[in-house]
């Protein structure tokens, strides 16, 4: 079996090159044989871009998060634009809303986001979406403005009902270990309410770590823990599944399989 972490910020996890080779080594062990690197500042993206852009199976997304939205960095649109064009860079982000933290003010964060949303466009690139506490004009922009190339709501956070109004645009969702919590029940009932060719899993590391882990640092690595529930949920052999999240994954990221 293999599996492909959609979304792991590795930068985060670790900030020395030689743990962030590990983490991806110990990854591989573990059967996750593709992963996603996820940069929120343009600063973050270089320094991790530089140390894994040769590492294979290893892959990178470019973006500005929210977080940053006061301080994207000097002339970031063309930083982002030419990033876009170096090898191994599949997708746009994350981007998207955060009203939970309340960085900077919602009109801020709104252009920043649809600015990136026309990067996206222009470069026939998929986007990696961030939503919390924004669920509304998250959709309501996408509706609008989302890709041709598709886009994942990430970490996915929102209910079924959300779900079945983003099944009308070229989105995915992504799952991470917050999925295996007990008390998830708005996500146990999206899965089990929505195409499983729409379903991708992540491990958000180093957050959301699986309930089977609970108390370390999430990695990589714990993506079968969470591929695992989510075969039980779905009533599915494992090795099925994960055929299955890897075609997805590989379809999303246009990649070969």
């Amino acid at each position: 079996m293999q599996f492909f972490d959609t979304h792991a910020h590795i930068g985060l996890t670790y900030d020395d090159p030689i743990e962030q080779l590990r983490v991806v080594q110990d990854a591989k062990q573990a059967g996750v044989t593709r992963i996603v690197s996820i940069c929120n500042s343009l600063h973050d993206f270089t320094t991790v871009y530089d140390t894994l852009k040769t590492v294979a199976g290893v892959y990178h997304a470019v973006g500005v998060a929210p977080s940053e939205v006061n301080s994207p960095g000097r002339d970031w649109m063309r930083v982002v634009e030419d990033s876009l064009k170096l090898p191994n860079v599949v997708a746009l982000g994350e981007t998207g809303l955060d009203y939970y933290r309340k960085f900077g003010d919602k009109r801020s964060q709104i252009e920043l986001f649809i600015t990136q949303l026309e990067i996206a466009n222009m470069f026939d690139v998929p986007v990696i979406i961030h939503n919390r506490d924004a669920g509304k004009d998250v959709l309501d922009i996408l509706a609008e403005r989302c890709p041709p190339a598709g886009a994942v709501l990430h970490c996915y956070s929102e209910d079924a009902k959300y779900a079945k109004k983003a099944l009308d645009y070229n989105i995915y969702f992504s799952f991470a270990g917050n999925l295996t919590y007990r008390n998830a029940r708005n996500l146990h009932e999206t899965v089990l309410n929505i195409p499983l060719d729409r379903i991708l899993i992540e491990s958000e590391a180093p957050f959301m770590v699986p309930a089977e882990y609970r108390g370390k640092r999430n990695m990589p690595a714990y993506i079968p823990s969470t591929a695992g529930f989510l075969a039980e949920m779905l009533d599915m052999d494992l090795e099925e599944l994960s055929v299955q999240l890897w075609k997805n994954s590989c379809r999303f990221f246009r990649l070969p399989e």
